[in-house]
């Protein structure tokens, strides 16, 4: 997205941070939130341009978490739980969140 010709790209909307500081946002919190031994996050937002969820500025991300927080809770339990730790983000910056989340295996 640019301004008129020379300005260059637009700000974010307000309460929205820059899009190149959103994936080390969401590192941050499930790092925090879950201590994992293995954490992939993914910006997927480039596939989905011109999408109607994506007008607003927010991106598609797609995470892989694995922490010992996961054993022993159910698919839907893990996936609150990942939801719950980017709240804020889902609010402001987070269109889509596609989650692979589990315990180490045994």
């Amino acid at each position: 997205m640019t301004g008129a010709v020379g300005a260059g790209p637009l700000p974010p909307p307000p309460g929205q941070m820059p899009r190149e500081l959103r994936v080390e946002a969401i590192r941050r919190r499930l790092q925090v939130a879950f201590d994992p031994v293995e954490l992939e996050v993914f910006d997927d937002s480039h596939q989905h341009v011109g999408h109607e969820g994506a007008r607003d500025g927010r991106g598609h991300y797609r995470v892989r978490v694995v922490s010992a927080v996961f054993a022993g809770m159910s698919p839907v339990a893990r996936h609150r739980a990942v939801y719950a730790a980017v709240d804020d983000l889902l609010q402001t910056d987070i269109h889509a969140l596609a989650i692979h989340a589990s315990a180490p295996a045994a």
